[in-house]
């Protein structure tokens, strides 16, 4: 069988060193924005990185092969092709075998970051459990996927979207530490702040190292939600954005819009609705946590080899 998962030199070296790697996301790439944003908002998170002293790992799948570490050319092609897949964990194998092109989501590249061996992922909000979840069972992969891959993931909270009081629920039974980054509640991706408060709480990126080294040491194989909230002058109001979401539900049931259409679509809505303004607060978000989360990986690579990653094999 022809190969189904690569990871470029450039990454595998730097993981075999010990050196601080950041995975990143594709999917808020390839249908998070339009063109020619989406290709600005890549760049950004190139930047935010580099910047940081870390090396950037786009995560996506090329042909049918699950890569870590694309090339700003092939990231480029995610953003511009027609008909590239979104890939979660139950997409992977498909579209490897299919020899499709895909944008992975949080699931997917947390899958992926593992297996290359990398601990600390950037994305902008996880998902979660949705709003009417009594009536529908949709349950974002994302849960699933952190109960069960040990990698740490930055985000701005879980999307606002969604319910997030079950999120935290759901996020406590499968054993994942959320943690507020300087903060002591959930930010809630748009908005700092949810009103639902966080068990743990770091302030430094240094304190953020030693909690993911902790749990490595303690053979605890969940992942670790780090929440960034956005920064005051970017984060949305609280009251615009809640009006916004709750149009856009109403319309997504009265459409039968559901299942990994749901997201996208409710996204999209609350853009119109905002006139752009939670566009832009998801891009600063992004930004955001990709210099967050190198600045941990850093911080990370430097408390020594004892709890540097180990690349997994190939199999």
């Amino acid at each position: 069988m022809e190969p189904v998962f690569a990871i470029a030199e450039e990454v595998r070296e730097a993981v075999a060193a010990g050196a601080p790697v950041v995975a990143l996301e594709t999917t808020a790439v390839a249908h998070g924005f339009p063109l020619p944003r989406s290709l600005d908002v890549a760049a950004g998170l190139d930047r935010a990185v580099r910047e940081r002293g870390a090396l950037p790992a786009f995560v996506g799948v090329l042909s049918g092969i699950v890569t870590v570490g694309l090339a700003r050319a092939e990231v480029e092609r995610l953003a511009t092709g027609a008909g590239v897949m979104k890939v979660s964990r139950r997409d992977l194998a498909a579209a490897a075998a299919a020899g499709r092109d895909g944008a992975t989501t949080v699931a997917a590249t947390m899958i992926a970051a593992a297996r290359a061996g990398i601990p600390v992922f950037a994305t902008g909000g996880i998902g979660g459990v949705h709003r009417g979840v009594e009536d529908t069972l949709d349950v974002s992969a994302d849960l699933e996927e952190l109960g069960r891959t040990p990698v740490a993931v930055v985000c701005a909270g879980a999307k606002s979207i969604l319910d997030l009081p079950r999120t935290m629920e759901y996020l406590e039974t499968r054993g994942v530490p959320v943690v507020g980054y300087g903060t002591d509640t959930l930010p809630a991706f748009y908005m700092r702040e949810s009103g639902i408060e966080v068990p743990h709480r770091v302030d430094d990126a240094g304190a953020a190292a030693r909690l993911i080294a902790a749990q490595r040491t303690l053979g605890l194989t969940a992942g670790i939600v780090f929440a960034n909230p956005l920064a005051e002058g970017e984060a949305l109001e609280p009251e615009r954005i809640e009006r916004a979401i709750e149009g856009a539900i109403r319309d997504a049931r009265a459409a039968g819009i559901g299942g990994k259409d749901l997201t996208p679509y409710l996204l999209d809505r609350v853009a119109e609705a905002t006139g752009g303004a939670s566009l832009d607060a998801n891009a600063a978000l992004l930004v955001n946590n990709a210099g967050v989360a190198a600045g941990i990986a850093v911080a990370l690579a430097g408390l020594g080899e004892e709890n540097a990653p180990h690349q997994q094999p190939d199999r």
